[in-house]
């Protein structure tokens, strides 16, 4: 099982490397082309770039204060929640971590928890009210286990960094497109070219954007796995969470539900992955290890199957018991 679990970590890494290297890549040719071909200005091109990355570093950099208000979030009580600021401790701890995550709550009902932050507020790990309370403490150490991986891979930046390649990509399309629609571009028979071209990277982008979904599952995997690693138990007290909050998730109307899917892409379990509230944990746990998803049953979602995530937790249940 040990051997099982490396050899899936290792898979990881080299799956996360892989589609990095072949987005960055194939960004980079296609954008040369374009320039040769259309004969593109170079303060052009890097206007674009440079346009695109100012936009995503503040966004970076303001966007915790944005989530603090949108999920209604604020720093837990110390003298309310001393055990949770040790388990966060306590898990930063094992995890490596230079800084000690802040402690945070969400307002809101949905049930879930998440992990953010930016070098203006440093990194936070929040549990929502939904949540808290209503599994066991051993299961929500997983959970909290699998928020502070995400901090030690440095999440937030890495997809920051892939989502730019699509967001360029889209944008040098879109101003060709409008470039070539008003008549300001006549290279190349005439404004015809910059349309259909800018037409093209617009589709481009939204395909590019699903090696973005891809990461971000892979990114999912990755610290499920971090919670299997440094908690007693782990995989099998995750399996368990996740199975609880879809649960938990199932009691809230889909509408309220709803409400949360503009940044649903923090959390650990997407909402809309709800299943019969009164379901047996370990009788649902079996049973999505025996589903067999389609291989494009979450080819647009930011998070893995849950059947997927099951087994792949699988291969750390024995591997890491303390």
């Amino acid at each position: 099982m040990m051997e099982q679990a490396r050899v899936s970590l290792l898979g990881l890494r080299v799956s996360m490397i892989t589609i990095w290297l072949a987005v960055v890549g194939t960004a980079t040719l296609l954008l040369t082309a374009l320039i040769l071909y259309l004969g593109l200005p170079t303060f052009y091109i890097y206007g674009v770039i440079g346009f695109v990355v100012i936009l995503n570093i503040i966004q970076w950099l303001f966007g915790p204060y944005l989530i603090n208000a949108i999920y209604r979030v604020t720093e837990a009580d110390q003298t309310a929640y001393p055990w949770l600021y040790q388990m966060v401790d306590e898990l930063a701890a094992k995890s490596g971590l230079r800084q000690r995550p802040k402690v945070m709550i969400a307002n809101i009902n949905i049930p879930n928890a998440f992990a953010y932050g930016s070098p203006l507020t440093g990194p936070m790990v929040a549990v929502t009210s939904g949540l808290l309370g209503r599994i066991p403490r051993e299961e929500l150490e997983a959970v909290m286990a699998h928020e502070v991986g995400h901090l030690k891979h440095r999440d937030v930046v890495v997809m920051l960094m892939i989502s730019l390649i699509p967001a360029i990509i889209y944008y040098i399309g879109y101003t060709l497109y409008m470039s070539g629609l008003f008549g300001g571009a006549r290279r190349n028979g005439g404004s015809a070219a910059p349309i259909l071209i800018g037409i093209g990277l617009i589709v481009l982008s939204f395909v590019f954007n699903l090696f973005v979904f891809l990461m971000s599952r892979l990114r999912e995997y990755y610290a499920d796995s971090h919670a299997a690693t440094v908690v007693s138990d782990g995989a099998r007290r995750l399996q368990r969470a996740l199975v609880r909050i879809m649960a938990l998730s199932g009691r809230i109307r889909p509408e309220a539900r709803a409400r949360s899917e503009q940044l649903k892409m923090f959390f650990i379990s997407d909402p809309e992955h709800a299943v019969d509230p009164y379901i047996d944990v370990e009788r649902a746990i079996e049973e999505l290890r025996r589903a067999k998803p389609s291989p494009l049953s979450d080819l647009f979602s930011t998070h893995p199957h849950p059947a997927k995530r099951i087994k792949h937790l699988d291969r750390f249940a024995y591997a890491y018991l303390a």
